[in-house]
């Protein structure tokens, strides 16, 4: 045999199957009968002219390409090459590739939602996916509360609030507080409470606890549970898993950290935002407010409305217009706003308020930093509202009267927050019953738009508008006011509005409406 100290094995195996010469190589490797994927690849002694095609499979630990070439009669001749190598690399890229797929699939999972409780269920969901035949997400919420997100080998999910103790469970105490850092804690399924071990989960043979990092604070802890017979993850993949445990905290922390912020804001916006419209004695009153962002609750323009209970004889309205735009300007309207209901005690007084008022802004010593106000003052007498008007670098209020005419209140003043001495000038009014006061801020008169896109809509086509709104209810009013400059301004940019309508009740001795 001219191919016996051949390097590689070399078989003869003829059409039943059997091996009928093999040099020495392949007598060393192959010492009894033909490996059984070999004897597939050729169950007839076709000549490989034929369709033979190479064949792979293992002999002992080893890995083998077997190569077929015509031999006399009805033999085929194998040769064999050992590779082992290259089929370990191919799984190994293999394995690579299903990793780099799950954690890209759970990257866009996690990072699909800011909502914690959410979150934690995907980190679960994934974790058994892909880690475990079961998983927990462990989430400190407050004192021993915490919230657990468990998916069983089903992809169930349940999400629970519950009182537990970190320490019933070996190495979660430690994964929760996450500094100094731990490494994964296996845990003998003896040693873990019926919290974790929970029915449908099947006869656990391991338990693995593993922290979660968030950004500076720990995020929670990953427990997976294997059934029995699975073996750990191999040494190659302990750096995915790491991945996938520092992924997960990562979103966890963020959605934690975005819901603590947005309680936060929510808060702080509920002080920013204009208030609702409360009952006041002896008149009907309607306010709306319209930011200029179309994303935005809270800007420039505000409203109050202190009834006369907390100013003496008269209730007191409040509108006014701070410098700029958006959540700058919300947070200057917030302190003016603080500092005038801490100056409603001397509201009697406008000149004295403004006063006071000027000197906080003044202080603050910015000049971008002032405001326009309107302060309306008012009680009823009889059938009437008496009112006392004040305007400091304000639009002057309007006053609708039953016959159509509208006049403009005489009061006057300058900017707060921009000179060291304001003036000012208070007009008294009296409203017969019907009768509308408006006060509004210059977002209404200073829309721009129109047919050609640039003009104001300006006072006198407000006035001309309002002539025609004569015994209209306040709510209806201020929505009126509103609305035509909106249209007026159409798809393009506006200030903030602000709009509030108080108005003489039409029967004796009624109250506001309800």
């Amino acid at each position: 045999m001219v191919w016996e100290d051949a390097p590689y094995p070399m078989l003869a195996i003829n059409a039943a199957g059997v091996i009928e010469e093999a040099n020495g190589a392949a007598r060393l490797l192959i010492p009894g009968a033909v490996p059984e994927w070999l004897s597939r690849a050729a169950p007839d002694g076709r000549a490989p002219a034929t369709g033979y095609e190479p064949a792979r499979g293992p002999i002992g630990e080893r890995v083998f390409q077997a190569y077929p070439a015509p031999g006399d009669g009805d033999r085929v001749l194998w040769w064999l090459v050992d590779v082992t190598g290259h089929q370990q690399a191919i799984e190994a890229l293999r394995a690579h590739d299903e990793w780099t797929t799950f954690l890209t699939e759970a990257c866009d999972e996690l990072l699909s939602s800011l909502n914690p409780g959410r979150c934690l269920e995907a980190t679960a969901r994934l974790a058994a996916r892909r880690l475990a035949d079961a998983a927990l997400v462990v989430m400190p919420v407050a004192g021993r509360r915490h919230l657990i997100a468990c998916c069983d080998p089903q992809g169930n999910v349940v999400r629970e609030n519950v009182t537990i103790d970190p320490r019933t469970l070996p190495g979660l105490d430690e994964a929760l507080r996450g500094f100094p850092p731990v490494p994964d804690r296996w845990v003998e399924p003896a040693e873990a409470p019926d919290w974790v071990l929970r029915d449908g989960i099947g006869e656990v043979g391991s338990v693995t606890v593993s922290a979660l990092p968030g950004h500076g604070l720990p995020a929670g802890a990953l427990v997976l549970l294997r059934r029995s017979g699975q073996p750990g993850f191999p040494e190659a993949d302990e750096v995915f898993v790491r991945l996938f445990a520092a992924w997960a905290g990562a979103a966890i922390s963020v959605a934690r950290l975005y819901a603590e912020q947005a309680v936060i804001t929510e808060t702080l916006m509920a002080e920013l935002l204009p208030p609702g419209t409360p009952r006041l004695d002896g008149v009907e009153l309607a306010a709306l407010y319209r930011p200029a962002g179309p994303g935005e609750h809270v800007g420039g323009d505000f409203y109050d409305v202190h009834p006369a209970a907390g100013t003496g004889r008269e209730s007191l309205v409040v509108l006014g217009d701070v410098s700029g735009k958006g959540l700058e300007a919300a947070v200057l309207t917030g302190r003016i706003r603080n500092t005038l209901r801490a100056l409603l005690p001397l509201a009697d007084d406008h000149q004295r308020v403004l006063e006071l008022l000027n000197g906080v802004l003044i202080n603050d010593r910015d000049a971008t930093r002032y405001v326009t106000l309107v302060l309306a003052s008012f009680e009823r007498h009889g059938t009437r509202v008496a009112l006392r008007l004040t305007s400091a670098g304000h639009p002057p209020p309007l006053i609708m009267r039953n016959d159509g005419r509208v006049e403009e209140a005489g009061s006057s003043g300058t900017l707060i927050g921009v000179l060291e001495d304001v003036t000012s000038v208070t007009e008294q009014v009296v409203l017969e019953p019907g009768e509308t006061c408006l006060l509004y801020s210059d977002g209404i008169i200073e829309a721009r738009g129109g047919p050609l896109g640039d003009e104001f809509f300006g006072e006198e086509r407000l006035a001309a508008q309002l002539r025609e709104c004569a015994g209209m209810p306040p709510e209806a009013l201020a929505e009126r006011v509103q609305m035509l400059a909106s249209q007026w301004v159409g798809e393009g940019e506006h200030d903030d509005m602000a709009v509030v309508a108080i108005t003489a009740p039409r029967v004796t001795g009624a109250g506001p409406r309800p």
